[in-house]
């Protein structure tokens, strides 16, 4: 298979290739380099880097000689020993350490002081073959303040965030998979922005060892990809207890019962993005999928607020120690924020956690009580806005990530802008393997809703 003949960004099909031998690791590692030098400067996905193209080459070369393969009885290639990401190019958001590069959160903050112990979810990813292919940008600390990253699809628009660089990596085709987190919305809204699959597993799936914690009690590994079948692939290697096989039988799950949660929470998006979600669900209907008005989430307002408070609180007490000794380089947004959270009181902390226990329970009670097996919404409030300045609203994504359930985004259509729309389903905690077999199901038909998916090859990465 020769490179010209390979979607850059197809994780399953990238991956799938350079087990085989079909695409030779090194070479592919020079080409994903020489993406990352042509468009970085105009998109600034990438955290500068010197000495990357040596850097990564060297790591491919090492791992050819530490997977060799050989031939079978017949004489032809046998490469069966090779791990499931064999070779693959991956973007890590500059809050998840990676031995031998600097750690810099988005920050000025000297990175020695973030310095410490590479990331599990790095290292669980290069044991299954992987390839650092560099840092991407991050809003600083993983927080509010965005970094220069532009958006793929046009250059004058936000990518998203905080994880923006690792979004708009993928979204262009410089590498098929990215890692970034999620405390609120910081995975699914950028990959809304950018068009692709973004994937929030359960809170705990991805032990978060060696991550610059934002808010803890909410911070998740996640991760980037242009299709759910990559998505699948890196999940099982990432996650805890990955289950591969469906309890019955194998093949594909059995079509989801949607529910889709009618009330004030849908009224944050704005009215197109409920016209091409309205669109989309129709078209799952037609399909056979059933979807369900399911009134819920009336409390929106109060989930929200409850939401600032333990977020707050807990961005404060991350930064304890370093706030004191670098507060002079945070940027204002962080530091108010850090302050803000230091004078709220620990009993109002400990009452929001609480009712935020209640909560995530009434949420999968309401779905038993419907009978629905995943919620689905629009994944942003719309598509990304002008401007790099706002990473745009978490809103749409809050109320899931604040009962710490799995979501998974998916591209659905266009917005009147040409802009890229998604959807996000959200399922049980701990169902992420069906979420994940769903998205299979559902991807391929939300990929016509609202004027036409934006593709991997449908993304013009530098139009102005």
């Amino acid at each position: 298979m020769s490179q010209g003949s390979m979607r850059t960004g197809e994780l399953a099909r990238v991956a799938d290739a350079l087990r085989r031998g079909e695409l030779d690791p090194v070479a592919y590692a020079e080409e994903t380099c020489g993406r990352i030098e042509a468009a970085n400067p105009d998109l600034r996905a990438f955290v500068p880097e010197d000495g990357r193209r040596e850097r990564v080459r060297a790591l491919a070369e090492k791992l050819v000689l530490s997977f060799p393969g050989g031939a079978d009885d017949a004489g032809h290639a046998n490469h069966a020993d090779r791990p499931a990401l064999f070779g693959v190019p991956l973007g890590v958001k500059d809050v998840l350490r990676v031995d031998g590069l600097p750690t810099g959160a988005g920050s000025e903050v000297p990175p020695d002081a973030l310095a410490g112990p590479e990331a599990v979810a790095v290292a669980r990813l290069r044991a299954a073959g992987a390839l650092v292919a560099g840092k991407t940008v991050t809003a600083e600390f993983a927080f509010m303040s965005p970094g220069p990253t532009r958006n793929p699809h046009a250059l004058g628009h936000s990518p998203g965030g905080s994880s923006s660089g690792s979004a708009a990596a993928v979204a262009a085709g410089l590498v098929p998979l990215a890692l970034g987190t999620q405390t609120v919305g910081s995975v699914i809204r950028p990959a809304a922005f950018c068009g692709i699959v973004g994937f929030k597993p359960s809170f705990g799936r991805i032990p978060t060892d060696g991550v610059i914690a934002n808010a803890p009690t909410f911070d998740t590994v996640g991760l980037f990809s242009q299709d759910v079948a990559g998505t699948l692939l890196a999940a099982e290697v990432l996650c805890d207890g990955w289950r591969t096989t469906r309890a019955g039988g194998s093949g594909p799950p059995a079509p989801p019962v949607l529910g889709v949660p009618d009330g004030p929470y849908l009224r944050q998006a704005t009215p197109e993005a409920r016209e091409v979600f309205a669109a989309q669900l129709a078209r799952l209907a037609a399909a056979g999928i059933e979807v369900r008005q399911v009134p819920a989430l009336a409390d929106i307002a109060a989930v929200n607020a409850r939401n600032s408070v333990i977020n707050l609180v807990e961005i404060a007490r991350t930064h304890e120690r370093l706030f004191p000794e670098h507060g002079d380089r945070y940027r204002d947004e962080t530091a108010t924020a850090i302050r803000d959270g230091r004078q709220i009181e620990p009993s109002t902390y400990t009452q929001a956690l609480a009712a935020r226990a209640d909560y995530a329970a009434a949420l999968v009670a309401r779905m038993d009580e419907a009978g629905i097996d995943a919620w689905i919404a629009p994944a942003a409030t719309g598509p990304a806005p002008e401007g790099i300045t706002t990473t745009g609203s978490p809103a749409m994504n809050l109320p899931w990530t604040h009962a710490r359930l799995p979501v998974v985004g998916l591209p659905a259509g266009l917005a009147s802008n040409g802009l890229p729309l998604g959807v996000q389903c959200v399922a049980r905690p701990g169902a992420d393997e069906d979420l994940l077999g769903w998205a299979g199901t559902l991807a391929p038909l939300l990929s016509g809703a609202g004027g036409g998916a934006a593709s991997p090859a449908g993304c013009r990465p530098f139009s102005r």
